[in-house]
């Protein structure tokens, strides 16, 4: 992979001087792993961080017997800086949701590289940062309808990792028990949404390739914004 699409891929290289993403390329490993398939078990050490070059992972915690959905990420993102940042196990589970493929840094050289190059470690800075006000944000969301809440996860979703289509930006078909998981509502809510989101023509699902479409971003964009 050359150094510009490297930088472009993931966002968190945008600031790195061409120094170090030459230097990162060089010491990456590749990663393919197949849909359902653990990429990170909870309370295992880290010892790399890793990058989604393309497909989608969820972050889970066990929840009593079952799992509980926080996050999901796909292609530019990256997972794993938390447990080698403060040196301790790691508090979640990564899951592969379709085929994916990842390159990883080791733990050593990722927090050499950060304390060489200034302007990455800002932006890795800047980066944790966002995800912690959007933790915030959908904190603030729990008092807020179903619908909305569903609507703000799609927009973020779209916003983040859509693809762009002839249908609209698509992402990738959520399973519905991870969608009410990220949405904080029942499964029976969000079944009930998305069948109404697809009747009104703002959302397609394409089963068939795995693939949600959001057809009518400025609807969604609208629905999430009704806060009250």
């Amino acid at each position: 992979m050359q150094t510009a699409i490297f930088s472009e891929l993931f966002p968190l290289f945008n600031a790195a001087s061409p120094e170090t993403v030459e230097w990162l390329l060089s010491i990456t490993v590749e990663h393919e792993y197949p849909a359902e398939r653990a990429v990170l078990m909870e309370d295992a050490w880290g010892n790399a961080v890793y990058f989604v070059e393309s497909g989608w992972v969820k972050v889970r915690r066990h929840a009593g017997d079952d799992f509980s959905t926080l996050a999901i990420l796909g292609r530019g993102d990256f997972f794993g800086e938390m447990a080698i940042l403060d040196e301790s196990p790691r508090s979640t589970d990564v899951v592969a949701l379709s085929s994916v493929k990842l390159l990883s840094i080791s733990a050593q050289r990722f927090i050499q590289t950060l304390f060489r190059d200034s302007q990455l470690h800002h932006r890795m800075l800047q980066l944790m940062v966002r995800r912690l006000r959007q933790t915030n944000f959908r904190f603030q969301l729990r008092h807020q309808p179903p619908a909305i809440k569903l609507a703000n996860t799609l927009v973020m979703l779209g916003e983040s990792y859509g693809l762009p289509s002839e249908y609209g930006p698509e992402i990738y078909n959520i399973p519905l028990k991870d969608l009410a998981d990220l949405s904080d509502i029942t499964l029976d809510e969000t079944s009930k949404i998305m069948d109404k989101l697809v009747s009104k023509s703002w959302i397609k699902i394409a089963p068939s390739r795995q693939a949600i479409y959001l057809i009518n971003m400025r609807q969604l964009v609208h629905l999430a914004g009704k806060i009250q």
